[in-house]
């Protein structure tokens, strides 16, 4: 076992049993359209997430990524869209934006070196893999301050979409 996943392991228990008794606040990003299809499984294959920890980032207004067919419906939230697939290989989708700096240009990242998504100006960070984007540390965690999640699941006609 690496030594990120038994960090991102015991950082998760500690959070659960801390979060049993405090509520978190993920609203703190006005709310924004968010449609973003997958129309084919293919299309999915391609842009999506394969497999347990793996990420990628859209931002429509940065056409980000540079080769996804983005369209006139397609809208990518607040600050742009994480989508992640958590330790157990499902998909999960969350707002760029910190939720403490609460400005679609301030966006988390993903620490490859810890495996949780960081904001570069406080420094908070959030579990994406295994506890939906609950804070871990820096402000955010001391104010209870979540990254706000959309659904991610199959459309009516496309294959996936991440969803307000």
């Amino acid at each position: 076992m690496t030594r990120a996943l038994l960090r991102i392991i015991v950082a998760a228990a500690a959070i659960a049993s801390a979060a049993s008794c405090h509520s978190i606040d993920d609203d703190r990003i006005p709310p924004s359209p968010v449609n973003l299809p997958f129309i084919t499984q293919a299309q999915w294959n391609i842009y999506g997430v394969a497999g347990a920890m793996d990420y990628k980032y859209f931002i429509r207004e940065q056409r980000q990524p540079a080769n996804y067919p983005y369209t006139a419906a397609s809208y990518t939230g607040f600050g742009g869209i994480l989508l992640v697939s958590t330790v157990l290989g499902e998909p999960a989708a969350f707002d760029l934006a910190c939720p403490v700096e609460r400005s679609k240009n301030v966006r988390v990242f993903i620490n490859t070196d810890d495996m949780v998504a960081e904001c570069p100006e406080c420094h908070s960070t959030y579990d994406v893999f295994s506890l939906a984007g609950y804070p871990m540390s820096g402000p955010a965690a001391n104010n209870g301050y979540g990254l706000k999640m959309y659904h991610v699941g199959p459309g009516r006609v496309d294959y996936m979409t991440v969803s307000f």
